[in-house]
């Protein structure tokens, strides 16, 4: 049997032949012929010249020229080799001539005008061949590249077409993809391995069986590995070589995280956008992110997108979400971080309205003619201890309307339902395809298939701001699975606590937007004792534990009473300077002479000075409002005294009228003393002592508004009795009196007062004691 086969550009895998076979059993002949035609080239297959050495001895062996000639064949075809090689370097279009001997057989074959780089070859088994490849033969430059073998060794298989890598916990996934005509005859593969930038490979290969996945384990995970892959040999694959290299990068084994998700009403209504963003970790090498959403309702579609920014943005409905989020490199994927988007309730109420016919059957109405625009919808219903909501998704084009029937699971009588209509815009299939901006929602309301009365009562149950005829109460609100039903108020029951066997019990009824309430109306001083029970459709539940509460006395509260002992504790703290500074205000005290400016204690012996004028003052000034005492301390020179004494008396009667003879006798008395007139001289231990004993005997008393008795007895000095006959002298002999030596610290005296006339004998008694 003789075959021919030519194949061109073998290293790219792709065929194009025609095969042509003609069989011959009856003499046991088989001739079969086979032509191929390779753009517009035609390659012929001729023996060889008798002198082919000679015409390509010109040709030579060179690095930069075709090299790299190799020959093999597959086990299906033991008679057809193929030989392939590489092209030179400087060459842009080249034609390779092929030239095929058998060493023990006068054999040769001559291929020409061959352009690409492999070419099929018949050979004989168990032969010694030797193969030449010429480039540019006609050509000064022509280059050769030779091989030589048996041929029946040379049965090859790989290396494999495709491979595929993964990595994930300090492992190594490989899967190998073989060409067609080795899958039968390849039983085992081997892969090794070294760490990226190492001179050695590993120690041993690891080997796995063909078509199962092969796993590398023990690996350190943030390194990046060099992998080559070839067969293990046996009587099909007597030679298997090894695949190029393959890099492996490192394993991604940080989470991402969640740095920022913002949540925004979209324009659209029934639509929100959400923004979300998240960081990785810089140290582990990675090209992209994987971003995975789908419904939390469970229907079956899923929507991955990548990306290779660390953000994305979504435009959702109001229904609830699961993404999770996880970076991605050429043969690992990081863990994932997870994220639940909650449901949204919408708050336009009114818009839907259900019917529950069984707990298999409702009817879900909504307000606006959807129709016009939408036609396919989806519905979501779940209770509130349920964290996955039931879905159905119809068709609808004719009603505002749908029974929905046949639910998967029933209905339950006293739970709560939230129930939420979706539209989508995609009228292809009601069937979500895609999660991005599929759907929205239209509304969302709440029913329940069967309703019942509260099971519990409000608790913690008090009061506040008792008065004597009211009270206010507050509790707590029931939790909504013990409502089972939708709350329509409070009932307030209250009685008099003495009289609850005879009296009847009132009862008010309280909103149940609110949870407290003011009872009026009440007695003072009595006891109530007050239960609370809230009611829906179905009726009125439990009551809460009896609570007791009084009325304030009429007499007495508790306010008073603490009213009363805060103004008592004030009184005792602040009262001593409360009382001093209200005397004060409203009793101001009459000023102490004794303290005052004017009047001081004279505690020694003194002598009046101003005799005369006194004694003048007595008959010339009747009616007095004024006592003035001035002190003085220096003695009076006796050439002084005579001309002072007018100066004195001339100064206290400015205010007064005088009589102008009064006046003239002064100012003749001062020039006589000028004169030298001789004056009789009194001594002046006798003149004191006489004005001594004269003012302390002496009875007068002056009646004003400033000073008392008391007051001028106690500027005068106390001593010795009156001496009468002393001062009547001094009163008829004035002139007689020695001036000189008076040592005087009472200077003038003047009484301040508006006495009638009758009180004028006082004032002539004073003036007799001078």
């Amino acid at each position: 049997m003789v075959v021919s086969r030519i194949q061109l550009d073998f290293l790219n895998s792709k065929f194009s032949s025609y095969k042509c076979y003609s069989h011959f059993f009856i003499f046991g002949l088989i001739l079969a012929h086979c032509t191929t035609t390779f753009s517009n080239v035609r390659t012929s297959s001729v023996k060889c010249k008798k002198n082919i050495s000679s015409i390509y001895q010109h040709c030579r062996l060179h690095p930069d020229g075709v090299h790299d000639l190799d020959c093999f064949g597959k086990h299906n075809s033991p008679g057809i080799k193929t030989c392939a090689w590489k092209r030179g370097n400087h060459t842009a279009k080249q034609t390779y001539t092929l030239i095929v001997r058998h060493e023990n057989k006068n054999y040769c074959k001559e291929y020409k005008n061959v352009t690409g780089i492999s070419k099929e070859v018949e050979l004989y088994k168990k032969y010694n061949m030797t193969a030449e490849v010429f480039e540019n033969s006609e050509s000064t430059n022509c280059t050769k590249a030779v091989f030589r073998g048996i041929t029946s060794t040379l049965l090859r298989c790989g290396p494999p077409y495709n491979v595929n890598f993964s990595r994930h916990s300090g492992r190594l996934y490989v899967n190998v993809s073989w060409q067609k005509d080795d899958l039968k005859a390849i039983e085992y593969y081997s892969v090794r391995y070294k760490a990226m930038g190492s001179l050695l490979w590993s120690k041993s290969s690891v080997q796995c069986r063909n078509g199962e996945r092969c796993t590398v384990e023990n690996l350190n995970s943030s390194q990046v590995f060099v992998v080559q892959i070839q067969c293990v040999t046996n009587e099909k694959c007597l030679q298997c070589p090894l695949s190029d290299t393959y890099t492996v990068s490192s394993e991604l084994t940080t989470q991402p995280v969640i740095i920022n998700l913002k949540e925004n009403i979209a324009e659209r209504k029934g639509h929100r956008l959400l923004s979300l963003t998240w960081k990785f970790a810089a140290n582990e090498q990675h090209n992209g992110y994987l971003v995975t959403i789908w419904k939390a309702s469970g229907e079956d579609a899923r929507q991955q997108m990548k990306t290779t920014r660390p953000e994305i943005s979504l435009t959702l409905s109001y229904s609830a979400y699961h993404l999770n989020i996880s970076a991605f490199n050429n043969v690992s994927v990081s863990p994932a971080v997870n994220h639940t988007i909650l449901q949204q309730e919408d708050l336009e109420a009114g818009k839907l309205n259900v019917t529950v016919h069984d707990n298999t059957t409702f009817t879900i109405y909504w307000k606006d003619d959807l129709i016009k625009k939408y036609v396919c919808y989806c519905v979501e219903w779940r209770t509130k201890e349920h964290e996955t909501a039931a879905y159905m998704s119809f068709y609808q084009d004719a009603k505002n309307q749908r029974i929905l029937s046949g639910l998967t699971e029933p209905l339950e009588p006293y739970k709560r339902y939230s129930i939420t209509l979706h539209i989508r815009s995609n009228k292809d299939t009601c069937n979500i395809k895609y999660i991005n901006n599929s759907e929205s929602t239209y509304g969302t309301t709440q029913f329940y298939f069967i309703e019942g009365s509260p099971v519990n009562a409000p608790t913690n149950i008090s009061n506040y701001s008792v008065t004597l005829d009211s009270v206010g109460l507050q509790w707590s609100t029931i939790a909504e699975e013990d409502i089972r039903g939708f709350l329509l108020g409070y009932i307030i029951h209250y009685i008099e606590y003495q009289n609850r066997e005879t009296h009847p019990e009132k009862n008010i009824t309280v909103d149940p937007e609110f949870n407290s309430y003011e009872l009026g109306d009440l007695k003072s001083g009595t006891a109530y004792q007050v239960q609370i029970s809230a009611f829906t459709q179905a009726g009125a539940g439990v009551r809460s534990a009896a609570s007791v509460f009084r009325t304030n006395h009429q007499d007495f509260s508790l306010g008073s009473f603490i009213t009363i002992f805060a103004v008592l504790i004030t009184v005792l703290i602040f009262g001593t300077p409360i009382i001093k500074r209200a005397k004060r205000i409203l009793w101001p005290s009459i000023p102490n002479p004794g303290k005052s400016n004017t009047m001081q204690k004279i505690d020694g012996p003194f002598e009046l000075e101003l005799l005369e004028s006194i004694n003048i003052l007595k008959v010339e000034e009747w009616d007095t409002n004024s006592l003035h005492i001035v002190e003085k301390e220096a003695v009076i020179p006796e050439s002084t005294l005579p001309s002072t004494l007018p100066l004195l008396h001339h100064c206290e009667e400015d205010e007064d009228e005088l009589p102008e003879t009064t006046l003239d006798d002064w100012i003749q008395r001062d020039n006589d003393d000028d004169t030298g007139d001789d004056i009789p001289r009194v001594p002046a231990d006798t003149l004191s002592e006489t004005q001594r004993t004269n003012l302390q005997s002496s009875p007068f008393a002056f009646t004003s508004e400033y000073t008392t008795m008391e007051l001028f007895q106690q500027a005068m000095p106390q001593g010795t009795p009156t001496n009468t006959s002393a001062t009547e002298d001094m009163e008829s002999e004035p002139e007689d009196i020695d001036f000189t030596v008076v040592r005087s610290e009472l200077d003038y005296v003047r009484q301040f007062s508006t006495s009638p006339v009758q009180d004028w004998n006082g004032i002539d008694e004073v003036a007799t004691v001078f």
